[in-house]
């Protein structure tokens, strides 16, 4: 018989990887707009930050190692949109 506690936290874990690479997919394709010269609407993108911060933190503590490149990632991704962005 399957574990069902920790059939469900691999889900939530694969959720979370889910939503890191759609938010680095995000960025990355708004960093692209931006060196091409395209104006880029990112409001929301600070709620949906905070909501995948929550998630992580929910998380059981052994999944934050498995997910440490990937969250890296996306912060360098956020680095590299914010040195693109024009300064007003």
């Amino acid at each position: 018989m399957p574990d069902i506690h920790r059939t469900t936290e691999q889900f939530e874990v694969a959720a979370t990887m889910a939503a890191i690479e759609s938010m680095q997919g995000t960025l990355s394709m708004a960093r692209a707009l931006v060196i091409s010269g395209r104006e880029v609407e990112l409001a929301g993108l600070d709620k949906e930050a905070q909501r995948l911060c929550a998630a992580v933190a929910c998380l059981p503590s052994d999944s934050g190692q498995s997910m440490l490149a990937s969250l890296i990632g996306l912060t360098r991704e956020v680095d590299l949109l914010s040195v693109c962005i024009p300064r007003p």
